[in-house]
This record gives C-alpha cells, structure tokens and sequence, in this order.
C-alpha cells in the first residue's frame, strides 16, 4: 500500500524520498525506480567539495571498483549519476536493521549464531580484499542484515579512502570510534589494509560473543595503550577454540597476525561453514562512471533535480522506515550506544506555522535559521565537544491534517543535541501533537 505521491524530487529515473542520513558533506535518502519500482538508497556527494580536494581520480577509482564487486555479503552499487553540483551513487535498499540492534537489544549472540555472522563477514572482507578494496573502517554500522537475516557490509570502498580525505569528511562523518581500529592505524605511520580490516573483524567477533567491547576506557591515551598491547580478556562463556581465534586476530604485531587464509581453515571458523555462491560472471559496464568522473569533473549526461516547494508526502513504506529496523541511517558513523541522533513528533499545524514556531523557540538558544523548502537547518554560534551544533529540520505530510516533524542532528555533539532538544521542546508545546513518533523501539534496542 502507498499514498499519493506528490511534491517529489526527482533525479533521472528516481524520486528522492526522506533523508535517512547525512554526514559534513554528503546524505543518504531512500529513492524508488520509477521504471522498475525498486527501492534504493542514493547517497548524494557535493561535487565542489570533492574538486576542491582533488580528489576525483581516488573516489572514481573506488567506486569504479566497488560496482564491479557483486558479492551476496557486500551492498551493491548499481549506478552513479550526476549533476552540475552534486554526485549521485545508487544504493542496494538494506531494510532488515543494523546487526547490532540485536545486541543492544538482546545482550550478546549465542556462539553458533556469532560464528555464523562472522564467516559472512569474512567471506565479504576475503572477496574484497582479492580485488584490492580495502574497507578501513569497519565497525558496528557498517553491518546491517537484510529481510533474510544476511549480513551485507555497507560502504565498503567508499570510506576506504586516505587518511586526509577522511579528515575532510567527503564520503562519511569524521568522527569514528577508535576502538574498532587496529594498533598500526593509531601509529599513522603506514598500514596494509588487509591487515587492518582484519583486527576490526576481530574485534566485532568479540562484541557479537561478549556483548561489550574488548578495548573500552573513557580516556583515549588510555584506550591507545590497551590497544597497543593488545590487553583484553575473553569473559568465561567463550570456547576455548574462539579464545584462541580471537587472540590470534587480535595480535598487535601486524606481520605475526593470523591471515584470512588461516581463518578460513581455522576448526572453530569451519563448524557448519558454507563458501559463499554467487554469479562470477561480470557484465556490468563503467561508463555512467566514466561520464561523471570525466577529466574537468562534469558528466557528459547530466542529470537534473526536479522538485516542487511543498512539504514531502510521506508514503505508507516510508513511515513504516521512520522505526528502527528500517533506519538506514547506518549508512553514516553512529555510536553503538542507546543515544539517538534523530527525534520526531507530530503536529496538526501547518507546516509554516510548525517552521515559524521551531524558529522563535531555537533563536533565544542561540542559533542562527536558514529556510528553505519546508526545511530548516539551525547552526549553534558556540563551538561544543564537537564542534558547532548543527541541526537539519524537515516537515513531512503524512495525512492532509497531520504533519510529521524530523529534527536529525548533521554536525556537532550527540548528547548537546538532546540537551539542545529538550530546551527547545519546552517552547514548542502548543504545536507538537505527539513526541516520540520513532516508537518504542528506539527506546528499548
């Protein structure tokens, strides 16, 4: 069932939905094939950043490389489109939730079920590796499940990128968590990213098994040198066949590590393995790549957006994504923790009225409010813990008397969101009809 679809963005053959994500300077927003009716995620890049840096050869040669990648573990890309500012990478639509919403749920996984995410996740990581993608950063939400319960690793390529284009932010937030990543990657002095993913899927093993971090401190230099020294203890439930593969993956010596090879034999990695099968059969083409990614960095077959100043028409498959097990919002770093970087309420005001309202209450908590098309982003004059607060606001239609109204932190401070929230909601009382449209699952995983 879906509802009328109206004041849509559309972009060559798709039509942008709601915004499920965003980073400094690219977002992720459901799309639908308005030939096929295939659901996809469309994460969208700003062209001028990625010229400014230079970087157009390194990101067409990842993305080059990650659409030739078919594998049953790894999201597809399907295509990448492009206009005069921005980039447009289409998306394989994951919607079964992030694997660790099953931990923060339900505690730690039972062996068999662990063993069992973690050969897939060896199998994408292993077939990756044979192609020479490195992912770099793999940690909790990049690995999602599909409606069948298969874990697919999500950007894998493209936040492989240098040290320096991460910092820039390009392709995924700045701020990742350091206590997925391998001791030679801390150093800075050169890494082989083989052997770097290989330490972050060890530490995943753990938390699947233990449902806790191996490597945890509230202090960095202190987490740095539990890192470096490798100094972690296995909790008393593991086998000892795990406990030995777990300490033979998280080895600080990068050259004594065990490889992928000696994982794949390993008698506690083989207990009910199944080789993945997949079509190696490859006929997919390069020039949609080759015509965005051109030498000045315009594509020859530019694409347009089209789009109608209303507020979106919210429909029944999207609404359904709004609770927790459709968040594709893992397409962008989040914690693993239970704080949430996105809060919702209803109003059965008028969506100029709810903005107006939004922006009276957030001016005397010192925010400056640019509008524009039934959005709103409200920028913090002090600089936090992270950097200025930014917030982006946007009003959805979800009946023609009923508003849905989506406050998504994009920059700063996590917890300075939900202090700058709860200021800000005791000033929007006569416009907010219900809070906490996301549900109880949000507050329970």
């Amino acid at each position: 069932m879906s509802a009328v679809r109206t004041s849509r963005t559309q972009v060559g053959r798709y039509e942008l939905g709601r915004t499920l994500g965003e980073g400094a300077f690219a977002k992720v927003k459901f799309a639908r094939n308005l030939e096929t009716e295939e659901n996809v995620a469309i994460k969208i890049i700003d062209k001028e950043k990625v010229l400014k840096h230079k970087m157009i050869g390194q990101i067409k040669r990842e993305i080059s490389t990650m659409k030739l990648i078919k594998h049953p573990n790894v999201i597809r890309l399907f295509e990448v489109m492009a206009s005069k500012t921005k980039i447009y990478i289409v998306l394989e639509l994951v919607v079964g939730g992030e694997l660790f919403d099953k931990i923060a749920s339900i505690g730690r996984l039972k062996e068999d079920e662990a063993r069992k995410y973690f050969q897939q996740l060896i199998n994408a990581v292993d077939y990756c590796h044979s192609r020479g993608v490195f992912h770099r950063d793999l940690k909790p939400e990049n690995l999602l499940l599909d409606s069948y319960g298969v874990l697919k690793v999500s950007d894998f390529g493209l936040s492989a990128l240098p040290q320096q284009v991460r910092e820039d932010g390009l392709l995924h937030t700045t701020c990742g968590t350091p206590n997925y990543v391998a001791p030679e990657v801390i150093n800075n002095n050169g890494y082989d990213g083989a052997k770097a993913d290989l330490w972050s899927c060890g530490v995943i093993l753990f938390v699947l098994m233990a449902g806790y971090l191996p490597f945890e401190e509230a202090n960095l230099s202190a987490l740095y040198k539990k890192i470096f020294k490798a100094d972690f203890t296995c909790p008393s439930w593991f086998s000892s066949g795990a406990k030995k593969l777990i300490k033979r993956i998280l080895d600080p010596n990068p050259s004594t590590r065990i490889t992928i090879p000696e994982i794949i034999g390993n008698e506690w990695f083989k207990k009910g393995y199944q080789p993945p099968n997949f079509d190696t059969v490859d006929d997919t083409s390069l020039d949609d790549v080759d015509s965005v990614f051109n030498e000045s960095g315009e594509g020859g077959n530019l694409v347009v957006e089209k789009r109608e100043e209303r507020p979106l028409l919210m429909n029944a498959f999207e609404l359904i994504s709004t609770s927790q097990g459709l968040n594709l919002g893992k397409l962008f770093e989040k914690q693993m923790g239970l704080v949430k970087r996105e809060t919702r309420f209803t109003s059965k005001c008028p969506a100029n009225e709810i903005l107006s309202k939004i922006e009276e209450a957030a001016a005397p908590l010192g925010f400056d409010v640019k509008k524009s098309n039934y959005k709103m982003k409200l920028q913090g004059a002090n600089s936090g813990r992270k950097g200025h607060l930014s917030i982006a606001t946007e009003v959805f239609e979800v009946a023609p008397s009923l508003c849905m109204v989506e406050l998504r932190k994009s920059g700063g401070d996590t917890l300075e969101f939900h202090k700058f929230y709860k200021n800000l909601s005791s000033g929007l009382k006569d416009v907010v009809w219900e809070e906490g449209v996301e549900g109880k699952a949000d507050d329970n995983s």
